[in-house]
């Protein structure tokens, strides 16, 4: 099975069909319960459930199947309040169920038998996983504990009652009140991004206020660039990059800044860049370091085809990876040739730090 395949393929589409039609088969309540828009959102979702278990299979991992089927079964609690949690559970272990009927039909160029047997694994898995949550309610971690806590709700306060100039302000005020960049981008900015990705996924904010805040969020990395710019250089360089078709890329640009700031020359290539100019990029800047992100799992073979071309042509250029994408995996870089990888901004100047502390 190669996960470079197109989610359009006519045998995946054709399956995704027979799970549709299935459901209003199976279940006479969908007829009522399912209008027309949400008719359309239910066949678009079959085709990404279906892209997420078939990235599982190909890595042999089963938490980032167990993982999407949690967080979709608690996004659909959200947008479907005239459904109790009870009967989305039914509706989404009977989804599970007919996938499973399906993906045992799928031929060879699809998935082989291992990939067959572990694709029913997940399914039982994603079932239970699903059936457990039920009665799990979910709440939000410690967004506002810690030292920084107060700042990150002010932040946020700010940015959900659509005040920009403050929001600018209270980040402009942490900064002039001693507050180091790194920590402002880790413990605040992003902090807040994740926040705000949990009140979506909970149905408190729309998406175009996500968008909102995260747009807000990139109009003040520049206010720092004088900041960033200024500090002293230690002869390291650095590519950045959101792999392939990925386009979340805030998190990507904002580990440029935090190498930028000790003092690493980066070169911020953005999202949705094409695997060809990764490779002429840095054969043309020569770097000591790639960092390699991905928020979406179903963008993680694009990663690993990335890697795999980057050690194949510049074997001495280290290769660090990060974003949303890895936590929701049983340690998936530890299979792959990477030197590094870390959620978090500061762990990565830390190692870097040392892996390069005794090169000349």
């Amino acid at each position: 099975m190669s996960m470079l395949m197109s989610y359009t393929d006519p045998v995946l589409l054709e399956a995704a069909r027979e799970v549709f039609q299935e459901h209003f088969r199976r279940d006479p309540s969908f007829e009522k319960e399912m209008d027309e828009r949400r008719r359309k959102l239910m066949y678009d979702d079959i085709i990404y459930n279906i892209s997420y278990l078939l990235t599982a299979v190909h890595f042999g991992d089963e938490k980032i199947f167990g993982a999407y089927a949690l967080w979709l079964f608690e996004l659909l609690c959200s947008l479907m309040k005239d459904l109790d949690r009870d009967r989305i559970g039914q509706q989404m272990t009977d989804h599970y169920q007919i996938l499973s009927e399906q993906f045992a039909l799928l031929p060879d160029r699809i998935l082989d038998e291992a990939g067959r047997n572990n694709a029913q694994d997940y399914l039982r898995k994603a079932i239970r996983i699903t059936q457990e949550a039920v009665t799990n309610i979910p709440h939000s971690g410690s967004f506002r504990e810690g030292p920084y806590g107060a700042i990150r709700k002010a932040y946020l306060d700010a940015l959900l009652i659509g005040k920009t100039e403050l929001a600018h302000q209270i980040i402009q005020e942490a900064r002039r009140n001693g507050m180091d960049l790194p920590v402002i981008y880790e413990e605040i900015l992003a902090a807040v991004l994740h926040e705000v990705g949990e009140l979506w996924h909970q149905n408190r904010i729309t998406v175009d206020k996500e968008h909102y805040i995260t747009s807000v969020t990139q109009s003040i990395l520049p206010r720092f660039y004088d900041d960033l710019f200024s500090r002293p250089r230690i002869g390291r360089t650095l590519v950045v990059c959101a792999v392939g078709s990925e386009l979340h890329e805030i998190g990507a640009r904002m580990l440029s800044d935090v190498f930028e700031y000790h003092g690493w020359d980066t070169y911020y290539l953005g999202a949705a860049l094409p695997h060809a100019a990764l490779l002429k990029a840095l054969s043309e800047y020569q770097p000591d370091l790639v960092a390699l992100t991905v928020t979406m799992p179903p963008h993680l073979p694009e990663c690993e085809e990335t890697v795999r071309a980057i050690r194949s042509e510049f074997p001495s250029i280290r290769i660090i990876v990060g974003g949303q994408a890895f936590i929701s995996t049983s340690g998936l870089w530890e299979k792959w040739d990477v030197d590094f990888y870390t959620p978090t901004f500061s762990d990565m100047i830390r190692w870097a730090e040392t892996a390069f502390k005794d090169q000349s």
